[in-house]
């Protein structure tokens, strides 16, 4: 139980916190919808309206409480996320490597970086 107090104080604490600082195109739509007014900015009331908005995720049945059972389908999600993102990676890593060699020269990494810019346009 103890891990699980630990965990949801981690979860309920610093996922925004987490959320803000984060630089890359993900974290940019975490802050997004952190920043419910629009002002580039998250204010006090953005965070604390953010944090009851993951308590309710979290407790699942709605009883006012996490308790373990909702603190392991928690750990179980990011699990899933976690391995799926590991895969995307490994995926995007392969489709760089273009010889196959099991390396990405700078060349390799600066045709894929040319690639996807050239979709973002």
């Amino acid at each position: 139980m103890k891990h699980s107090a630990i965990l949801a104080g981690l979860l309920l604490g610093l996922a925004p916190v987490c959320a803000a600082a984060a630089q890359d195109m993900p974290g940019q739509r975490i802050l997004q919808r952190l920043d419910t007014n629009g002002d580039g900015a998250i204010s006090k009331d953005e965070m604390l309206a953010a944090r009851e908005r993951l308590f309710k995720r979290l407790d699942h049945n709605g009883d006012g409480v996490i308790d373990e059972n909702e603190i392991e389908t928690a750990r179980k999600a990011i699990d899933d996320r976690a391995l799926a993102a590991e895969a995307r990676l490994g995926n995007r890593w392969r489709r760089t490597d273009r010889n196959g060699d099991g390396k990405v020269t700078e060349d390799e990494f600066q045709a894929i970086r040319k690639i996807v810019a050239a979709h973002a346009n």
